[in-house]
């Protein structure tokens, strides 16, 4: 007994799809029509699928797709860069926040004290690695922490913490370098031709 599937919508005729199929220069395209002709016209599922050269699963994601977006659904997604999680007033919201010392118990800004902070803000969740990226992208660089002392006063520690800068500072624009002149560098004394 074959597993019944959902049912298809049926403004647009099996004869009018296959119509299309043939004037679609998409291949694979033309397929997902062919495929969903085949089940308004009553084939069985996984037949329906076979004929248009796929496997009953991918048809019927097509046939989800199909059933949402109609027509359009069929077409191909356009590839290219992810869509970034966050908007332009957002990061500038993130950028001008890490751009100030933290309130409460925080020393300075961490990665996984920004993820929370946008997940709290935004309600949108993201890799450590992620957030690490967006402030690179930002223009901010990571400040590194200076190794401990074997000797340090952990109370002077803390009062330094207290006035010390953010974990996170604004990178500068880096200086183009310069070539260095080449007047006045010695040159290599070639050998001199005896006229005869």
């Amino acid at each position: 007994m074959w597993k019944v599937g959902i049912e298809v919508r049926k403004d647009i005729t099996a004869t009018a799809l296959r119509k299309k199929a043939r004037s679609e220069k998409d291949g694979r395209v033309a397929a997902r029509m062919l495929g969903i002709a085949n089940i308004l016209d009553g084939m069985e599922r996984t037949t329906a699928a076979q004929a248009a050269g796929m496997d009953r699963q991918t048809l019927c994601d097509w046939v989800h797709r199909y059933n949402e977006e109609g027509l359009g659904g069929l077409s191909n997604r356009p590839q290219g860069r992810p869509q970034r999680s966050l908007t332009q007033e957002q990061e500038k919201e993130i950028a001008q926040m890490v751009s100030q010392a933290p309130t409460g118990n925080l020393v300075r800004w961490r990665c996984v004290d920004i993820k929370a902070e946008i997940e709290k803000r935004f309600g949108v969740v993201l890799h450590e690695s992620t957030v690490g990226f967006l402030l690179h992208r930002l223009g901010f660089r990571r400040m590194s922490v200076r190794p401990l002392h074997p000797q340090n006063d952990p109370e002077a520690v803390e009062a330094f913490k207290k006035t010390s800068p953010p974990a996170w500072r604004k990178s500068s624009p880096s200086e183009p370098k310069t070539k260095p002149s080449s007047s006045g560098s010695k040159t290599k004394q070639g050998s001199d031709k005896k006229e005869h």
